[in-house]
């Protein structure tokens, strides 16, 4: 009985910072991030301010709620088996989390988050200091996982797969709409997976010309 009561408990905590984080996603992207107050969001959720800074210790973390971007791939670096090609293991696990999130129609308001992080200076700093984290994280697995690879090639490797994401990102950009049907996911779906595979080609085989 009590297991399950924590089990409530943790249930209900999680459903809290759920809407906690999509009521200000909402707002950030309909008014801008720093026209909205953490206070507004507070009440939007129908919670105390403090209820908000329990869950997420800055505004920032309001809309960085998920960490995956930036630790995913280094959690399946640390995961792979030990034979497996390093890039090839980044690649599915972009594909992976990119398929995951147009099937769950996470992505459906992309276009809106990414302009939202882009008009803001606090948010873009943010993505930067996620960027350099995911990177020194990175080179710490790459090191972890192959003693014999130098600082400078875990540095250009962990380099090289933000270069890809930053370059998926522009293409995804271009493929998706302002407003995307879920009917059309399969057809956003493929179209990445192609120019996924023409970024990762070029990592795994080296770039012509």
């Amino acid at each position: 009985m009590e297991i399950q009561e924590v089990g409530r408990r943790e249930r209900k905590k999680q459903q809290t910072r759920q809407l906690i984080s999509d009521v200000a996603t909402t707002l950030f992207m309909e008014r801008g991030f720093e026209h909205v107050t953490v206070a507004e969001v507070a009440k939007a959720a129908d919670v105390a301010v403090q209820t908000v800074f329990n869950h997420f210790p800055t505004k920032e973390d309001l809309l960085f709620d998920e960490d995956a971007w930036w630790l995913g791939p280094v959690r399946a670096i640390r995961e792979a088996v030990p034979d497996a090609a390093v890039v090839e293991v980044l690649e599915q696990y972009y594909l992976d989390e990119l398929r995951m999130r147009l099937r769950s129609e996470h992505l459906a308001t992309w276009k809106a988050f990414a302009r939202t992080i882009e008009e803001s200076p606090a948010l873009l700093a943010r993505r930067r200091k996620n960027a350099e984290e995911m990177e020194t994280l990175m080179v710490q697995a790459l090191q972890e996982r192959d003693p014999q690879l130098s600082p400078l090639e875990a540095r250009l490797i962990a380099a090289q797969y933000q270069a890809a994401q930053k370059v998926l990102e522009a293409e995804f950009a271009k493929v998706l709409p302002e407003h995307p049907e879920a009917g059309q996911v399969a057809q956003y779906e493929v179209a990445m997976e192609q120019a996924a595979g023409v970024v990762f080609g070029a990592l795994k085989h080296g770039l012509r010309g």
